[in-house]
């Protein structure tokens, strides 16, 4: 017990500085005495309260989304390396949020939320196609083949995205700018977006999280123990389908979040998912928080795509659970 208040300490600790350094550091330093007194330095009051501070906000939403999903995801697959990266899903959503702006989709009853909602839909179309691909391939589901799957559908999916690039007009440089992944100049309304769908597919998931720690023992005993697998099984798929679309619609397609977070936290925490969902928020939203600082400062005054750093460091662990995995020393879920 005692293990998990240190890690919650720790965790909500690093969350908060990562916040602070997020909103302080950048081509203008902003004083802590704005957050009480704006009159001090009105110039950096207005880039706290209406760049910055919105700016911080979004990239540990999406973070914290990307994260609990892939949490979620290993634990029902019993492998960490499932994420929404690998198994296709962001690429899903990516095509539901490209078609929402080169089609300008806009429904008068959703409103602001046409984007995240249709980024959500293709982000779930794309699971279920993917699971009942890999499942036609191998009944035993295991994780090469589903990777495999994730693979060739990513691919396809790209070329869709590619097409309506290559068809699309003014649409073009938003298009662009929103697939290299960025949370730079988003503002306010897309921190509205995407709350109501980080509480709902997070709710969902969290609702699971006993049903998540008998499903690591298999789907037999899941069974035998009183687990409705069916119910728990869509229940975090929604979930988490949810969540990458809702993440993918605001910021593009950023990679490797859902699989780094969770492993480092269960390494480090262990794999009870009553405290590793949470955790994994947490520490999702931190590592976007420092990654998004790391790429708006790292060649001032330019900036990077934040999907370019968490690519820097996904990849190498991704390799690295990979190896282990292959290995056969064994990094499970």
């Amino acid at each position: 017990m005692k293990k998990i208040a240190t890690a919650y300490v720790l965790t909500c600790t690093l969350l908060i500085i990562s916040i602070w350094c997020g909103v302080a550091i950048g081509s203008v330093h902003i004083p802590i005495e704005v957050l009480w007194n704006q009159s001090v330095d009105e110039t950096a009051a207005n880039i706290f309260w209406k760049i910055r501070l919105p700016r911080v906000l979004l990239a540990g939403l999406v973070g914290a989304s990307l994260a609990i999903a892939g949490a979620a995801f290993q634990g029902l697959l019993k492998n960490p390396l499932a994420d929404p990266y690998t198994l296709g899903i962001s690429s899903g959503a990516s095509v539901g949020a490209v078609m929402t702006i080169f089609l300008n989709i806009s429904i008068p009853v959703v409103g602001l939320y046409a984007l995240p909602t249709f980024s959500m839909i293709g982000a779930i179309i794309t699971m279920v196609i993917v699971m009942s691909f890999a499942r036609v391939v191998d009944r035993s589901l295991k994780m090469e083949t589903l990777i495999l799957t994730g693979v060739i559908f990513s691919s396809f999916l790209g070329s869709l995205i590619s097409l309506m690039i290559a068809l699309s007009g003014e649409e073009l440089r938003q298009v662009i700018g929103w697939l290299l992944g960025s949370v730079s100049m988003r503002g306010w309304p897309y921190v509205q977006m995407i709350i109501p769908f980080v509480i709902v597919g997070s709710l969902m998931l969290w609702t699971q999280r006993r049903e998540l720690n008998v499903l690591l023992y298999g789907e037999e005993r899941a069974k035998h123990l009183g687990v409705n697998v069916k119910k728990s099984k869509y229940l975090i798929l929604v979930g988490g389908s949810m969540l990458t679309g809702a993440a993918v619609a605001v910021s593009g397609t950023i990679g490797f979040v859902g699989l780094v977070v969770p492993h480092m936290t269960r390494m480090i925490w262990g794999s009870d998912h009553r405290h590793l969902l949470p955790l994994s928020f947490f520490n999702g939203a931190t590592l976007l928080i420092i990654c998004d600082l790391v790429a708006r400062t790292i060649i001032l005054p330019r900036e990077l795509p934040i999907g370019v750093i968490t690519a820097f460091i996904g990849a190498p662990v991704f390799s690295y659970i990979f190896y282990k995995q292959r290995r056969g020393k064994g990094v499970r879920a």
